[in-house]
């Protein structure tokens, strides 16, 4: 019933992987990135984002905050992708964006109930937690290598999980 051969995914990754390392990065790209990322942490901290009392507002129904951020977030990407495919937009290094379709499988459901559970324990999403460092929660460091632990984790047991 469920597809459980995820070989394609992994090649795909693979060859992205390699092509990508082919490629030169100077390091006016990666000042760039960097105050790129510095913008959205700025962005994440001023709209209240990272703030542990609206995630647990959003996760006690209290307040449509969130929500509106997550479901402008959703319709920006949408519209993205549909610019992306309408108007053959290529990568920065000019090689056509490819959209893959995916299939749906118990192990998305498992997955988002995992990421769900420990969005609302910590209150803190892996996206923002750097921001939260950045805007001196030291507790962030916990959060920072629990994500990077589970990481490693699901990376041991992919094999063996559902796909």
């Amino acid at each position: 019933m469920f597809n459980t051969n995820t070989d394609f995914e992994v090649q795909s990754l693979d060859i992205n992987a390699i092509s990508v390392a082919e490629k030169t990065t100077h390091w006016w790209d990666l000042l760039k990135y960097t105050a790129i990322g510095m913008l959205l942490g700025v962005i994440f901290i001023k709209g209240e984002i990272i703030s542990w009392f609206r995630i647990q507002e959003m996760f006690r129904l209290q307040s449509f905050h969130m929500y509106g951020v997550i479901g402008s977030a959703v319709a920006v990407a949408a519209f993205s992708v549909w610019l992306i495919k309408r108007f053959h937009i290529k990568t920065i290094h000019g090689e056509p964006v490819v959209f893959y379709p995916k299939q749906f499988n118990k192990g998305q459901v498992i997955g988002g109930l995992i990421f769900g559970f420990g969005w609302a324990l910590t209150g803190a999403c892996p996206g923002p937690l750097f921001g939260l460092l950045g805007a001196g929660v030291p507790v962030a460091i916990v959060m920072i290598v629990c994500a990077i632990a589970g990481t490693w984790v699901y990376g041991l047991l992919r094999d063996k999980l559902p796909h």
